[in-house]
């Protein structure tokens, strides 16, 4: 579980490591204990900053370029052949478990309990005469509800992942955590449920102004983003994948209490004056943290530094540094409906040979298309993903599916050359659009209609959708679908929506419909033959790898079994 020591070896990440040099040039290094670091203000806080570095985010650091969505049917990975093909090509196994997240969040729990259990109720008196220690105190006071809630979502990250995981809330040794079993999902979503109602008036709910003396932590977590893991847990928990065994009653109870849990976020936002921002785009931009329009909207985020890394790794092959990357399919790109609100087989007007044209406006944010200028330093006028062109699959690692990322890659980013650029990312965690979509799932599950609305309840499923749709110019759902009829364009919807921002992965497998969504690829093939260029998608076509479904097991994680074999209560998922 890798759950060790930590007051052993190095210390405290070497928080308070010093070093120092004499004429000899050699150097000195000490090792602070519990009590030195328990003296400053700076030190404690190092803790803090540790735990918010493990927060999830999925540039493509973790697969070697490639992002969980090109093991979805939201993209292809263009270097063939990676580790991100386990999840579908049969490799996938206990002992190449894909653990990344089992070992992450583990650490950064054992650090929430580390410091839940020896670093609160602290004053730091050698500090009590300078300027700033009240504020400091404020500040310091307030992250024991900052790491419970953090706490909590790491349990979140584990249970959506891997089901029942043991619930370890004190300090322990190594030896005592890796001794602990595992227990049942129900009881990880219900520690989520409590530790949210327990902290959420207590942590400070505007970071701006806080302190007077220290700069506005923007990039921290507030009470809306207890609001928001609360209610995300609880449309997990009302989930397929998490009911089996239970009977109607008790699932219905459980959409009910998601749909609640959903409603008291989204108004407690809307209270705050948050809201959808009015363009879809500066949600995924390099400022986002600051922009005016996407503050409203977005409720927690996970910050990067500054880098070039998600460009170098999705620019377009073609030009100079350009890898490729993570391409749409066209799974995705069909997703996205005509301007009429059709979906592109039932439109009379679509045109298969002009395939963008008249699209939702989602499209153009996501994905870069054959004729476009994109990134700005495209050498050539536009992308020609035409077989044969520079940027087609005719190239190595070029786009085997007919296009390429635009979702969280800054198109005036300069990757090669002179003067190449860095600039800031932010992953999105919890968002008022996200918000609507999962109040409408959870409410559609409870009522049995996307229309009704219970007495609970300020709005139905279909006008919670249609507040989504309404921003990117789309049409109101039809109202009179059936039940499935709705369940479909509600899937539909939270496929364009949250496209690239990591929902697709777990969304399918809590509905438990992998092998419906998963299988099947359909890429976009271009030709040109002299001025002339067709658009023919093609199901599975032979230059990407094939996919196969794992079976049921496919829906929770395989523990890695090195954790499994050193531990002496930790059982294996189901068939892995």
């Amino acid at each position: 579980m890798k759950l060790t020591h930590i007051l052993s070896g190095v210390a405290f990440l070497a928080l308070g490591m010093t070093a120092c040099s004499d004429q000899m040039n050699h150097k000195e290094f000490k090792i602070n204990d519990e009590e030195w670091v328990k003296r400053d203000f700076g030190s404690v806080g190092k803790i803090i900053t540790h735990i918010y570095r493990n927060l999830d985010y999925d540039h493509g650091q973790t697969y070697g370029g490639a992002m969980l969505a090109s093991a979805t049917d939201e993209a292809v990975y263009s270097h063939q052949g990676g580790s991100i093909e386990s999840y579908y090509n049969g490799a996938w196994s206990a002992s190449n478990a894909n653990g990344s997240t089992w070992t992450t969040c583990w650490d950064a729990i054992s650090y929430c309990n580390l410091y839940l259990d020896k670093f609160t109720g602290l004053e730091f008196p050698e500090h009590k005469l300078e300027k700033g220690y009240v504020d400091e105190m404020i500040k310091y006071n307030n992250q024991q509800w900052e790491v419970r809630f953090m706490r909590a979502y790491y349990y979140f990250l584990l249970v959506r992942q891997y089901g029942d995981v043991p619930l370890i809330t004190e300090y322990m040794n190594a030896e005592d955590a890796n001794s602990q079993p595992r227990v049942s999902s129900d009881k990880i979503f219900e520690f989520i449920d409590e530790e949210c109602y327990a902290i959420k008036d207590s942590i400070i709910a505007n970071y701006s102004g806080a302190f007077n003396s220290i700069e506005d932590e923007t990039g921290r977590v507030n009470n809306l983003g207890v609001l928001a893991l609360r209610a995300r847990a609880a449309l997990y928990h009302a989930s397929p994948l998490f009911t089996k065994g239970k009977d109607n009653n008790e699932k219905r109870e459980l959409w009910y209490e998601a749909a609640l849990r959903n409603k008291e976020c989204i108004d407690s936002c809307s209270a705050r004056g948050m809201r959808l921002a009015n363009d879809y785009s500066v949600l995924f931009g390099g400022d986002s943290w600051q922009n005016s329009e996407s503050i409203k909207e977005i409720i927690f985020a996970r910050r990067v530094a500054d880098d070039r890394a998600m460009e170098t790794r999705n620019f377009p092959i073609g030009m100079a540094g350009g890898n490729g990357g993570n391409c749409p399919t066209e799974n995705l790109v069909s997703a996205y409906e005509t301007t009429k609100g059709l979906p592109i087989d039932q439109d009379p007007d679509y045109d298969p040979q002009n395939p963008y044209a008249n699209r939702d406006s989602r499209l153009a944010v996501t994905v870069a298309v054959n004729g476009e200028k994109w990134p700005n330093e495209l050498p050539s006028d536009a992308l020609e993903i035409w077989y044969g062109g520079a940027n087609s699959r005719s190239v190595s690692y070029g786009t085997p599916t007919g296009y390429y990322l635009k979702k969280y890659v800054n198109r005036e980013q300069k990757i090669s050359g002179s003067g190449p650029t860095t600039t800031k990312h932010t992953w999105v965690l919890f968002r008022m659009g996200q918000l609507y979509l999962d109040y409408a799932e959870a409410l559609l599950n409870y009522s049995g209609s996307g229309y009704d609305t219970p007495d609970e309840f300020t709005m139905s499923a279909a006008e919670a959708i249609n507040l989504v749709r309404k921003r990117a110019g789309q049409p109101e759902l039809p109202n009179s679908l059936s039940f499935e009829d709705f369940e479909k364009r509600y899937e539909n919807e939270r496929f364009v929506e949250l496209a690239f921002e990591g929902h697709r992965m777990y969304d399918v497998r809590r509905w438990l419909k992998g092998p419906q969504y998963f299988v099947d690829i359909k890429v976009m093939e271009i030709t040109k033959n002299g001025d002339q260029i067709t658009y023919t998608p093609v199901m599975n076509p032979s230059y990407i790898t094939p996919r196969t479904w794992p079976g049921d097991k496919g829906y929770l994680w395989p523990i890695p079994q090195a954790e499994v074999l050193k531990s002496g209560a930790l059982t294996q998922n189901p068939d892995w």
